[in-house]
């Protein structure tokens, strides 16, 4: 086995057992490699840490296997992914009323570059990194081994494995090819996925919760729901007794498969209403029109991959929470989101607090949300915390 040696001291972050290694914290590294090879990790003085895959063509060139003296072969991803799906069993995510879950979310389950959903009778995978790719074939069939589901379906195609040196990928990898759209269960509500061209995986299996959450303020309430793909946190207002939804989203394909989620599950149509377009237009528009709403709902996508694109995301944050905060009665509630990896908790909490105090508004925080018990969050690894979310009242 090749040898990656770190520069001095430069090992810190992986005696505290962080996954990564960046580029500049390398010395140098023996052999011809291919990217995705397992190295031998050491110090700079040669002790030994661990064993990473290595890609020279990252700028995090090195995620650590394991920090122990361990045999990287098919037994080891078979037993890190059945200790992930035991964690998830032991939590009984998945049951009668929940068909769908994340059984395996990357770092935070020891295996970086890995995604493993299950909708139902098939697994949807994301294999983000020239590490987790090398090992493809054998993932595949530990999972069949594990969960006895044999429909494997990929969606590698995201732009992160571009910075892997990959290129994007998806397609059936065993079983049957699934139908154009896929029925799952959440919460006893029936939801329409598309695994194959949906957004992520199909479905934001991260919000599981945060869904649950909305409905107990929902009841005779009017709500707005921006950026609502496929009507998510829609049938859960309906479901519990919303006056009227108003749901908002740039795709037509995305408010097709909501409004049929809608119908589905035997809610009156007749409260719901549908906008196909830009949020932050269209929530100007609401404004303009002196439109108010009781609860309001802002997922929007991921607007800052990078930290160089912090900047930017936070400007976009601002503007959407003011224009919430804009179009809430008095008492509304705001249930506010980012997915943004470069927005911290406390940054995010910031820009809320500026649009409140721009719009005019007095606002408290009476909740704080994050992503599902199925996402979960290695306290060695506190990036797998993506998903930030506040409740605040006015």
């Amino acid at each position: 086995m090749e040898t990656l040696i770190l520069k001095p001291g430069r090992e810190k972050s992986l005696l505290r057992r962080h996954p990564w290694i960046f580029s500049g914290a390398i010395k140098s590294v023996t052999g011809q490699l291919e990217p995705g090879e397992t190295v031998k990790v050491v110090t700079s003085n040669g002790d030994y840490i661990g064993q990473c895959c290595f890609n020279p063509e990252s700028s995090i060139s090195g995620r650590m296997w394991t920090f122990d003296n361990e045999v990287i072969n098919r037994e080891f991803f078979l037993s890190k992914m059945r200790i992930a799906i035991i964690l998830r069993n032991n939590l009984s995510l998945l049951n009668s009323l929940n068909t769908a879950c994340r059984i395996i979310h990357a770092e935070s389950d020891g295996l970086p570059g890995l995604i493993v959903d299950q909708y139902g009778e098939y697994l949807v995978v994301q294999y983000l990194t020239a590490g987790i790719e090398k090992w493809k074939t054998d993932i595949i069939s530990g999972l069949i081994e594990l969960t006895g589901i044999s429909n494997i379906y990929e969606r590698s195609d995201v732009d992160v494995r571009k910075l892997e040196g990959l290129s994007e990928r998806k397609g059936l990898l065993n079983g049957e090819e699934p139908l154009e759209k896929i029925e799952i269960l959440e919460g006893g509500n029936r939801f329409l996925v598309d695994i194959k061209n949906g957004q992520k995986t199909g479905f934001y299996l991260d919000q599981r919760e945060n869904r649950i959450k909305l409905a107990e303020f929902a009841k005779d309430k009017s709500v707005l729901n921006c950026f609502c793909y496929t009507g998510g946190f829609t049938v859960y207002a309906l479901r519990e007794g919303a006056k009227s939804v108003l749901s908002i989203d740039s795709s037509d394909d995305a408010i097709e498969i909501a409004k049929e989620n809608i119908r589905i599950n035997n809610l009156d149509s007749t409260r719901a209403e549908w906008i196909t377009g830009d949020v932050f237009k269209e929530l100007r528009l609401l404004r303009d029109r002196g439109v108010k709403f009781d609860v309001i709902v802002l997922d929007p996508p991921k607007f800052a991959s990078t930290s160089a694109q912090v900047n930017s995301a936070a400007r976009g944050y601002k503007d959407i929470n003011l224009l919430a905060f804009k179009l809430l009665n008095p008492g509304g509630t705001l249930f506010t989101f980012s997915c943004s990896g470069g927005v911290s908790q406390e940054l995010f909490q910031k820009i809320v607090a500026d649009a409140a105090l721009d719009a005019g508004i007095n606002a408290s925080i009476i909740g704080y949300l994050s992503q599902g018990p199925d996402h979960p969050i290695a306290l060695n690894f506190p990036e797998g915390e993506y998903l930030k979310g506040l409740i605040c009242k006015t």
